[in-house]
């Protein structure tokens, strides 16, 4: 399946999302900073990238525009608590941008959707 970077500051989120999109059978590597991301683009880029926006230190939003210098074919998924970034234009380089919720049926949604399309 296909090797999918989770971009998190919130330590259980990390862990819940690993669980779940690793018992769908995906390779999931987890990480809390926009910097430690960028990293993982370096030595294993992966297939997917889920990226959350707030984040200390180097925001999503930042860390979307280093992803895009880097290699924009590879899918970023914008996986936020704050809907009203969705307005903002720098926003529309992700291929999704779904709402955070304890359903994760549209973030799983959205992952098969991209992946299948590639």
């Amino acid at each position: 399946m296909a090797r999918i970077l989770v971009v998190d500051d919130d330590n259980s989120l990390r862990m819940l999302y690993e669980r779940e999109l690793a018992g769908d059978g995906h390779h999931v590597t987890t990480v809390g900073s926009g910097k430690d991301a960028l990293k993982c683009l370096e030595s294993s880029p992966p297939d997917l990238v889920v990226l959350d926006i707030k984040m200390e230190g180097m925001d999503g939003l930042t860390v979307l525009d280093e992803i895009m210098k880097y290699d924009s074919t590879i899918p970023v998924i914008l996986n936020t608590a704050y809907s009203t970034f969705k307005a903002d234009f720098t926003t529309w380089n992700a291929d999704a941008y779904v709402v955070k919720s304890s359903d994760l049926s549209e973030l799983k949604r959205a992952i098969d959707e991209i992946l299948q399309a590639r």
